[in-house]
């Protein structure tokens, strides 16, 4: 079973294909594809290719499911014995992307 370590929104993500992924929002339409040339480290049945940052050659391709919005989180500040409260809420811009394949020198290690 292959598998990658790409970079994405200032994160790292682990990736295999047929398997959808929540990350960071990017600017592409729904139904879209995406090809991720970030790699760092792509792990095939018997090699291991770590890059020095990224795989040369490496390239991760997939397809934007939605966008959607991540769970709320509330920030709630209080100053004791002033009588000084804020609340405020926020949800951060998802998008929902299926891993289709992994590509290594052209060859397709899976999907």
């Amino acid at each position: 079973m292959a598998y990658a370590i790409i970079e994405t929104g200032g994160k790292q993500l682990r990736v295999e294909p047929g398997r959808f992924y929540d990350v960071e929002r990017l600017p592409i339409e729904p139904e879209g594809t995406i090809d991720l040339e970030q790699v760092l480290l792509v792990q095939t049945d018997s090699q291991v290719h770590v890059g020095q940052p990224y795989v040369s050659g490496a390239v991760v391709s997939g397809t934007v499911m939605e966008h959607r919005r991540g769970p709320k989180v509330i920030v709630y500040k209080m100053r004791p014995k002033k009588k000084t409260r804020r609340k405020k809420g926020h949800r951060q811009e998802l998008t929902r992307i299926m891993i289709n394949e992994i590509r290594l020198n052209g060859e397709s290690l899976g999907g």
